[in-house]
């Protein structure tokens, strides 16, 4: 057996209604929308969120908040992360994605203090938490904000 060649059990589908192709079909003439209104003309229907002229649940919920246009989203990589680097290495946001650490950079990289850290790095970053920042610096690394 083998995938391309799996077929449904006999019976277990139907086979497509074709509406409007004749009265014999069971679904000929009006071809199953009904007599006459918005429904059934081509094209009708009701838009989304309409409730048949009254006020439409979403405007009458609170509008709450606002969403910023200008925010800026950062990559975060703590700590203990960086521990599967050598010693010595300069840890910058392409070796991150590199190695698979963070999928994409955002607006830029942030180091976080979660964990302990036991290797001298160089790390290259756009933000540093203030642990983050003595985490790196009592290992005997030294830190780079770009």
């Amino acid at each position: 057996m083998q995938l391309h060649t799996l077929k449904p059990v006999a019976g277990s589908r139907k086979e497509r209604n074709r509406v409007g192709r004749g009265q014999g079909s069971g679904n000929g003439k009006t071809a199953g929308r009904g007599q006459k209104g918005q429904k059934q003309r081509s094209g009708g229907g009701v838009r989304l969120g309409f409730e048949g002229g009254q006020q439409p649940l979403f405007r009458r919920l609170p509008k709450r908040g606002f969403t910023n246009i200008n925010r800026k989203e950062y990559a975060i990589v703590n700590v203990e992360t960086l521990n599967r680097f050598e010693d010595g290495t300069t840890v910058t946001p392409a070796l991150l994605i590199e190695s698979g650490i963070i999928k994409n950079e955002l607006s830029g990289v942030k180091i976080l203090g979660e964990g302990q850290l036991e290797r001298k790095l160089t790390v290259h970053a756009a933000k540093f938490s203030k642990s983050a920042e003595q985490a790196i610096t009592a290992a005997g690394g030294s830190i780079e904000v770009i």
